[in-house]
């Protein structure tokens, strides 16, 4: 029995510039069932390249490549782990004295910081952040051209006022942001430059269940995750009667996505109209698919598509599995408008930022106080 399943692929593209980027996500949680209390997660281009948590008190490398920083630096993880060890207690300080602020007692509490950088490899510039959460909220962030803290919340206010009055500490931070993390970003880029500036383009199917369901544009295959994929008419993209999916990893690290488009009030006529259209980060030329009842595979009649059905149905729902399962691996739960961070105490600051080999960071300068 033959699967046929059409694939448009562009074969010359050309690659622009890119900015990159260098985060730490930091995540002290309380009474979260099977999930270590204290995580780091270090990622470069959103690819994961280190992982530490409180149960296995072990930083270890995500990527092969990584493993080239421990023949520059033999001493790198070891130090890395020494650095998590000390700041998994003030984090777990830290939430304890935000429950108090917030007065709470028990119950799930998530505390996490996000930090880092980004470089644009075309222009060189470079852009930090840092950016504390409590329980999914925004708690308080560093404003580096101010190099003043901003509090979310009103019980953010005094760890704003302590911060803002430790002049000193606040330009060590801008140091990192703007110097030492970049440095980092561009060293970890070239160790893994064949990986993360690899480019991988799609294969791009059309499926229907029936005649009269939603046409289903399918894009599989493709990496980095930084894509978009979307129907258009009359050259112009549509945002009515699509139902666009999410970006899912499929099992050997490439990413894929679909978007439905409901054709039940399109006329036959009108249907060379339309398109799908797949965008790649860093990739010049579209991967255009004409909305052709021709190349559609579909329910009707094809035992063929049924097998093609099931087995994009369940590399959805593994992907989608895989997908939840890394997201709690980098934070436990859903975190908005993140930015950067570091210990937290009241406030910490140190972690995986200060990956420094030159430089010893300690820690303990982010402890939230009580009032």
């Amino acid at each position: 029995m033959k699967i046929l399943i059409l694939v448009f692929l562009v074969g010359i593209y050309q690659v622009t510039a890119e900015t990159h980027s260098l985060k730490y996500f930091v995540t002290e949680s309380s009474q979260v069932p099977d999930f270590p209390e204290f995580v780091v997660v270090g990622m470069v281009d959103d690819v994961q390249i280190v992982h530490y948590d409180g149960n296995t008190t072990e930083a270890v490398p995500k990527q092969d490549w990584m493993k080239e920083v421990i023949d520059d630096d033999p001493e790198y993880f070891k130090r890395s782990t020494n650095i998590f060890i000390k700041e998994q207690q003030t984090f777990k300080d830290n939430i304890e004295v935000l429950k108090q602020r917030f007065n709470q007692t028990g119950d799930v509490h998530i505390y996490q910081v996000m930090y880092g950088c980004e470089w644009d490899d075309e222009t060189d510039k470079v852009n930090g952040y840092r950016q504390y959460g409590y329980d999914g909220e925004d708690f308080i962030a560093l404003d580096l051209k101010t190099e003043t803290w901003i509090a979310a919340e009103p019980q953010a206010v005094f760890t704003k006022q302590k911060w803002d009055n430790d002049k000193a500490r606040t330009a060590y931070l801008k140091y990192y942001h703007t110097q030492i993390c970049p440095e980092w970003l561009k060293k970890y880029v070239n160790y893994g430059r064949s990986s993360l500036m690899r480019k991988d383009l799609p294969s791009v199917s059309l499926l229907q269940k029936t005649s009269s369901s939603p046409v289903t544009c399918h894009a599989t295959g493709f990496y980095p995750d930084r894509a978009d994929l979307f129907w258009r008419k009359d050259g112009e993209e549509l945002y009515e009667d699509v139902d666009r999916g999410k970006i899912l990893p499929n099992h050997d690290g490439t990413f894929q996505m679909s978007v439905d488009l409901k054709i039940s009030s399109i006329a036959p006529e009108d249907w060379k109209k339309y398109d799908c259209v797949f965008q790649l980060s860093g990739v010049k030329d579209d991967i255009i698919t004409k909305l052709d009842k021709s190349v559609i595979r579909t329910n009707e009649g094809s035992s063929g598509f049924r097998v093609a059905a099931v087995v994009v149905g369940l590399l959805v729902l593994i992907a989608g599995i895989t997908a939840a399962v890394k997201y709690a691996d980098i934070s436990g739960r859903k975190y908005k408008s993140v930015s950067p961070a570091s210990s937290t105490s009241d406030t910490s600051t140190s972690s995986a930022e200060d990956l420094d080999p030159k430089k010893k960071i300690s820690g303990e300068q982010e402890k939230m106080l009580k009032n």
